[in-house]
């Protein structure tokens, strides 16, 4: 199948490694041209020159309120318009509760949050019909994660922001989703593994519980969400749509 994504521009940040950075790979794979964001120079520099011609790398942090206008200013002096972004940031702290402090709050809170929202408040003043906005969450919007706190405070605010986003863009022809990944196997997963005991247990024990036995590959997540935020899924919106191999309990 044709995703249509071929000459299509996309900004996605947190693009260096992890999910972004797969996402942005499946996207050039199929045509489509890319602006990646990541906080340190160096990194993004190298990840943007790793996927060709068709990415250019921009160091920029989500929590900086001018990041939104220089990516998307970038795509359209780069590639000459703009399609679509996929906001993607590093995890949070892990914590409990109890351990989190109000400084790690309010850099999360910055940076998850308040930095997706403006992105995608920019965005839905820059793309014409046809264009989409896309983000990177948790399945910690339908479920409460242990030993996850900011996550699972943090994420199911910007699934209704999304939401609501959705409804006020749709009239335009924009749509909006979000994509939520289970056990993806990524350096973040990989190290969250890590701070249990016993790694390896808690990674089968993870496996498990997860009817396909396994954890996802980075390829696999950036192929969903390349398919959501292309031309193909143009009926689909306002919807979170799961890539988590059947862990979560719901429909």
């Amino acid at each position: 199948m044709d995703l249509g994504l071929k000459d299509r521009v996309y900004v996605v940040t947190g693009a260096t490694r992890g999910l972004g950075n797969a996402t942005a790979r499946e996207l050039v794979a199929d045509g489509a041209k890319v602006v990646l964001s990541g906080r340190d120079e160096k990194s993004v520099v190298e990840a943007a020159t790793a996927l060709g011609p068709n990415a250019v790398g921009v160091a920029a942090d989500n929590a900086d309120p001018a990041a939104a206008d220089l990516l998307i200013a970038t795509a359209r002096e780069r590639f000459g318009r703009f399609d679509g972004v996929l906001v993607s940031v590093g995890g949070p702290p892990a914590g409990l509760a109890s351990d989190i402090t109000d400084e790690q709050w309010q850099s999360a809170f910055e940076t998850v949050f308040l930095g997706a929202v403006r992105l995608a408040r920019t965005a839905a003043t820059q793309l014409e019909a046809g264009g989409v906005i896309g983000f990177v969450l948790s399945g910690s919007v339908h479920e409460p994660i242990a030993g996850l706190t900011v996550s699972n405070g943090l994420r199911p605010g910007l699934a209704g922001f999304a939401k609501s986003l959705s409804d006020e863009l749709g009239p335009r022809g924009i749509r909006v989703v979000g994509v939520l990944p289970g056990r993806i196997d990524t350096d973040r997963v990989r190290h969250l593994d890590s701070l249990s005991a016993d790694p390896a247990a808690t990674r089968t024990a993870s496996e498990s519980r997860i009817p396909l036995r396994r954890y996802g590959a980075p390829e696999e997540f950036g192929r969903a969400a390349a398919f959501l935020l292309s031309p193909a899924a143009s009926y689909v919106t306002g919807v979170m749509v799961p890539v988590d191999g059947g862990a979560r309990h719901g429909f």
